[in-house]
């Protein structure tokens, strides 16, 4: 390949990573760069490899939720679900260890070693409602919203604990970050609505 033409990959390739702050390689190719040349401007230090197969300047500002758009970059299909959800909106002051992710009941799971995942199987239904787009680095970032993500701990409160649940509820009434009519459609259409409206009839009336 002569050099101009791989100058100007490597211009449109540093290019894309401004404009969308990580870029999987299978994106770069996709857009006729090649493997060979990120791999120059890996060795140049003109880029850095987050994990494998996915890339970001050396320079650019590192978000609170950097791991986060890591994860959504590298599980496109997956959505912030869980613990990792209720931490994103400020719902609970636990940090988990590992990113939260739905994923389909038929998907197919990535294998993933950085940053550390935690998989949950979600009905394709409960994977397509109150979805949110968050840009984090300039990543658009799937997280399911504050009411759906009370549902979902209730739903899979055997899982992530049943005080996380009512932890999460509270804070989001206090806060005022979903309505209770907002939390009990979600509860009712996940079908959790008999075990939240207890926590969340008492929690409204003593707010």
């Amino acid at each position: 390949m002569n050099e101009h033409i791989t100058s100007k990959q490597a211009a449109k390739a540093v290019s894309m990573l401004h404009q969308r702050g990580m870029v999987r390689l299978s994106e770069f190719m996709s857009d006729g760069i090649t493997a060979a040349t990120i791999s120059r401007l890996e060795r140049q230090g003109s880029i850095v490899r987050l994990s494998r197969g996915l890339y970001q300047l050396p320079d650019a500002p590192l978000d609170a939720h950097h791991a986060l758009a890591e994860a959504s970059k590298l599980v496109p299909r997956g959505v912030v679900c869980l613990v990792s959800a209720l931490a994103f909106h400020d719902l609970t002051d636990q940090v988990p260890p590992k990113i939260w992710m739905a994923i389909g009941a038929k998907d197919w799971k990535p294998r993933v070693t950085y940053p550390p995942l935690h998989f949950s199987r979600f009905p394709d239904q409960q994977l397509k409602s109150g979805v949110e787009i968050h840009h984090i680095e300039g990543t658009p970032v799937r997280i399911f919203g504050v009411a759906k993500t009370l549902a979902d701990v209730f739903r899979y409160r055997r899982t992530v604990g049943t005080n996380l649940a009512i932890e999460g509820l509270r804070a989001a009434i206090k806060q005022r970050k979903a309505s209770p009519s907002e939390i009990a459609a979600q509860a009712a259409a996940a079908g959790v609505w008999k075990a939240m409206q207890p926590y969340l009839e008492t929690l409204t009336f003593d707010g």
